[in-house]
């Protein structure tokens, strides 16, 4: 009989699903917070069941010599070693979905508190006064609501905003065309965005690319008697920047549930008179909590009584005998979706994939969910091959796959098309010995390795070129490690894709782009 640890506080029916699945339980809800005895009595378990306050970290991973999965009642695995239970063969799941009508309700909440200035209308008469002029508000109903990332909690925020009778601009480089119709909102880029909101709200992850995506530039933008709302993650919003904006009359006010650094104490914005903020409470509500204990205990036991894998951040579903055959194969596809993904600026459409050889008797379906996964990725930092799927097809991306049992030139190949509302593109790779290797590019033949990180440049094919951009590369101190070139005919588009020692930053990237006959540069890594 499988025996599961539940060391955070779960609600009764959650524990009972263990029960009833026939896996011996132990409920010790204070557990997390005595290391420990955690570390003393880990090993005797199959599987941990947490939200946050336990950590479970490498020693607790070390020490749990049985452990089979963990599995986290909420989004965030911010508590659990990640790297360290994918080394020791454990399954982290977690329950990415369950916050979402919760965070949203607090996102509209927010907006409220912000336009009627019902936090500071409270204090006031709670203090004895009757201040009903110094707190004039707005109404929303014909305002625009720009939302920034238009997923799963930015689409509910937006049906709710609808039914206020707002209009709604939604930025979303994964959000299509259709989908924008299918949902309501109108889809646009930042700068339209910023130019026309009353409100901005957040509904992105935290990635290199959305890291201040809000800074002193782009809340420049914003109208003076805009808002700012961020219930998403802390280092969306460039904190000091949005004081500045607050401070010199720039900005109406702001909205904060999620802060850079947390907890967070002492903040430079706390008590500012503009400023609304909660304690991170978007996913406090008791039907959030109750949603998100059941998913993880019915996870969690289908896993450990029939295998079955939903939500994990660390593995495939794949059997252990096509785990050997397939592994070199998933690192190829993942990395082929990176590439494509980490060139892509635009909404994408469809993802087509064909396998072709000996990878086509394969199961696919770890190799697609590692193509999406690659794809997804550079700008969604939650983004994994169980959940990738469920995704794409939030933002109406079409995924589709074919196979043949022959392959030209190769044992085996796999093509990925990415087609976005402005472009066609498309890369194939293969496996030489065990490593991935691309073998072709926008239809134009190339050889070359993946590596840690690397330019990719696409050129008019005219002499001297490639002395130039060896010598922009030698100038700002880049060292070229591999250099791979190709083109579709003599004159014509080329492509250089360089293998470089360290990553480039954006001056070097500058430099390049400025050389003659340069169409694209971008850097990828891997």
């Amino acid at each position: 009989m499988p025996k599961v640890l539940v060391s955070d506080a779960l609600s009764e029916t959650a524990v009972n699903i263990f029960k009833d699945r026939g896996i011996d339980v132990d409920y010790q809800p204070t557990l997390g917070k005595d290391k420990e005895k955690l570390l003393s009595i880990i090993g005797d378990y199959d599987g941990l069941a947490v939200r946050s306050a336990t950590k479970a970290m490498a020693p607790v991973i070390a020490a749990g010599k049985k452990l089979k999965v963990i599995g986290r009642a909420g989004i965030g695995v911010d508590n659990i070693d990640i790297p360290a239970a994918t080394a020791a063969g454990i399954v982290v799941m977690n329950t990415p979905f369950g916050n979402a009508i919760t965070t949203a309700e607090h996102a509209i909440a927010m907006i409220f508190s912000l336009v009627r200035k019902i936090p500071q209308a409270n204090q006031s008469t709670h203090a004895g006064k009757w201040e009903k002029s110094a707190f004039m508000g707005s109404e929303v109903t014909g305002k625009t609501l720009g939302i920034i990332g238009c997923g799963n909690i930015g689409a509910i925020v937006a049906d709710r905003a609808i039914g206020l009778k707002m209009r709604v601009a939604a930025f979303d480089p994964f959000l299509t065309a259709e989908r924008a119709i299918e949902i309501g909102v109108e889809k646009v880029d930042l700068d339209t965005l910023l130019e026309r909101a009353d409100i901005v709200t957040l509904h992105t992850p935290l990635t290199d690319q959305t890291k201040n995506i809000l800074n002193a530039d782009s809340i420049a933008r914003l109208k003076p008697e805009a808002f700012i709302v961020n219930c998403a993650r802390g280092g969306l919003v460039d904190e000091a920047a949005l004081k500045v904006a607050l401070d010199e009359g720039r900005l109406a006010g702001a909205a904060l549930d999620v802060y850079e650094t947390e907890p967070a104490t002492n903040h430079p914005l706390f008590g500012h008179p503009k400023v609304v903020a909660t304690p991170h409470l978007g996913a406090s509500t008791r039907e959030a909590q109750e949603n998100v204990a059941i998913q993880i205990a019915e996870q969690m036991a289908d896993y450990l009584v029939r295998g079955a894998v939903t939500n994990a951040l660390n593995s495939p579903s794949v059997s252990a005998e096509e785990a050997p055959r397939l592994k070199p194969f998933i690192d190829l596809a993942e990395k082929l979706g990176a590439f494509s993904g980490q060139l892509t600026e635009t909404g994408i459409k469809k993802i087509e994939i064909a396998y072709e050889g000996e990878v086509a008797a394969l199961n696919s379906k770890p190799l697609t969910a590692a193509i999406v996964t690659g794809v997804l990725k550079p700008m969604l930092a939650d983004v994994n091959v169980v959940n990738s799927g469920v995704l794409a097809k939030e933002r109406g991306v079409s995924v589709s796959e074919t196979s043949r049992d022959d392959a030209d030139s190769y044992d085996s190949v796999i093509r990925l098309r990415l087609i976005t509302e402005q472009q066609d593109r498309t890369v194939s790779g293969t496996i030489f010995g065990l490593a991935p290797r691309i073998v072709e590019i926008k239809g134009v033949p190339m050889e070359a390795p993946f590596t840690s990180h690397m330019l990719y440049t696409t050129n008019e094919d005219k002499p001297g070129y490639i002395g130039a951009l060896g010598q922009a590369l030698g100038e700002a101190g880049v060292n070229i490690a591999t250099f791979n070139l190709g083109r579709s005919a003599p004159g014509e588009g080329a492509i250089a894709l360089v293998a470089v020692d360290e990553p480039l930053g954006e001056s070097v990237l500058q430099k390049v782009r400025a050389l003659p006959h340069v169409v694209q540069a971008k850097a990828l890594s891997f």
